[in-house]
């Protein structure tokens, strides 16, 4: 005997095809999923990275910033050192030069000058006196400019006394500058 199917399986067929393409759809849909969420994963994990790196360079910049300041502070306490050395080097240096500039004085300032007043700024000096004449004045300034720790010497202010007074002395004001000398001839001038 003939079968015949008498079934509707064109029905059927559509139905499973239907049924697989909804599978295929489901599928891809789990694995665009399953790529999403692996993509996903990926990129947080590499942010997390970024940010752990972002974290230890800021900490880095911190310890260098303290370092820095440290280093600022080092140095400044280095320069205040090394001002103080050079001050007191230069000190050391010039202790001689005040026995010797005071001798000098001594030795320039002629009969009939009388010094009442010596200062003295850096190398710059000023003489504040009593002469009892112009000459006399003139005397002291060639000593000066002879001396070999004397230099320049400027008469600032000269007042002579009325010609009534026959003993008055005149008041001058001298300005000199302290030549300055090498060490070989500090040391020479030593011995």
């Amino acid at each position: 005997m003939v079968k015949i199917n008498l079934l509707p399986w064109r029905e059927e067929l559509r139905k499973q095809k239907k049924q697989d393409f909804i599978a295929m759809i489901g599928l891809a849909v789990l694995a665009t999923l399953a790529v999403l969420a692996v993509v996903h994963l990926y990129i947080v994990s590499l942010k997390d990275y970024q940010d752990r790196r972002n974290k230890m360079l800021q900490d880095e910049m911190v310890l260098l910033d303290k370092r820095i300041q440290e280093i600022k502070t080092i140095e400044e306490k280095k320069a205040k050192l090394l001002a103080k050395i050079d001050l007191i080097q230069k000190l050391q240096e010039s202790r001689p030069e005040i026995v010797h500039l005071f001798d000098e004085v001594a030795k320039v300032t002629p009969e009939g000058i009388f010094l009442t007043k010596f200062t003295q700024t850096g190398t710059a000096l000023t003489f504040d006196g009593k002469s009892e004449s112009n000459a006399r004045i003139s005397g002291f300034m060639r000593t000066i400019e002879a001396s070999p720790w004397l230099q320049a010497p400027k008469l600032e202010v000269i007042n002579s006394p009325s010609k009534a007074s026959a003993n008055a002395l005149s008041d001058f004001t001298l300005r000199a500058a302290q030549r300055k000398r090498n060490a070989d001839a500090n040391k020479g001038g030593k011995q």
